[in-house]
């Protein structure tokens, strides 16, 4: 497979990258390094063919795909509260870049896009565990870009007859996320925090809910979806099908870290999600999905990977 992955920079895309290279598929990686880094990529940069350069531009865009057989669209700026500060910014990334993809993909006969979505667009939705079939209810720009995405995706599978997925990643975490940022996910916030003995900082009381997934299984779902034999236009939650509160993956990592975690409560955040859980059976059933690595493994390796730098 001749493979390129847009945001291949970035925390998932770069463990996609090593992923199809130790697979033996040429790779092709476009990312501006806005908000991904070189550093991720740097281990396997001479395997690589590497377009720096934004998908906001369609040139740009244009010549990633060229003699490409599956785009991996996982270029975004990845934050919630980052898109309630700067919507503008997140919605030509997510929309007018996803827009540029598919466009190019189409103009240069691409087999297949498929197109990393997100569970914040089911918003507070009540049906709990998600089903891909439950009515969207984005509560921040970020879901509204990521469920604009996924519209397109489906129209360009309508009317174009090209081959989309999305697949509706569910708080992903693992090696190389970043957690300097101020947008930084939960996970490596908390793991650099309790390795240089800070207190924690919860928005919210703690017990909202969160299906966590190491990345290694979205990884595998995103090959998966790269060859099953599917519905045009379908989409797929990805994740271990099982919530924690953020208490619980407090303690958890404490007891990892063999640590106590000093929590401080702050105000919930605008747009936070309140309850969380994946209901993976369709993905299961069409794309042969199983998530192999569980909370406790995947945090352990994460750990493991912060603390060894």
């Amino acid at each position: 497979m001749r493979a390129l992955v847009t945001g291949g920079a970035g925390f998932i895309g770069s463990n996609l990258v090593e992923t199809l290279l130790k697979q033996g598929h040429e790779v092709r990686v476009i990312d501006n390094f806005a908000t991904g880094h070189r550093r991720n990529i740097e281990p396997f940069m001479d395997q690589i063919d590497l377009v720096e350069g934004d998908i906001q531009s369609y040139e740009r865009a244009h010549k990633a795909v060229q003699d490409v057989e599956v785009v991996f669209h996982l270029a975004a700026l990845p934050s919630v509260p980052r898109s309630v500060q700067d919507p503008l910014t997140t919605n030509a990334v997510a929309v007018t870049g996803t827009l540029n993809v598919l466009l190019s993909a189409r103009d240069a006969g691409v087999r297949r896009v498929v197109y990393a979505s997100s569970s914040s667009l089911y918003g507070n939705n009540p049906v709990n565990p998600r089903v891909e079939d439950a009515t969207p209810s984005p509560l921040s720009p970020y879901a509204v870009a990521k469920l604009t995405g996924e519209h397109y995706c489906r129209a360009f599978a309508n009317v174009y007859d090209m081959e989309t997925v999305s697949l509706r990643y569910f708080n992903v975490f693992g090696p190389r996320q970043d957690p300097e940022s101020q947008y930084s996910a939960v996970i490596p916030r908390f793991i650099r925090a309790l390795a240089n003995g800070e207190g924690l900082s919860i928005f919210g009381d703690g017990e909202q809910t969160r299906d966590f997934t190491f990345v290694d299984n979205v990884v595998a779902a995103s090959l998966l979806a790269a060859t099953a034999t599917i519905p045009n236009g379908e989409a797929f939650n990805i994740s271990c099908g099982a919530s924690v509160t953020v208490n619980a993956l407090v303690a958890e990592l404490a007891d990892i870290m063999g640590c106590t975690a000093e929590r401080t409560y702050l105000p919930a955040r605008p747009a936070d999600v309140r309850d969380s859980e994946a209901d993976i059976s369709r993905a299961r059933r069409v794309l042969g999905f199983e998530p192999t690595v569980r909370l406790r493994e995947g945090l352990e390796r994460t750990v493991a990977w912060f603390t060894a730098r």
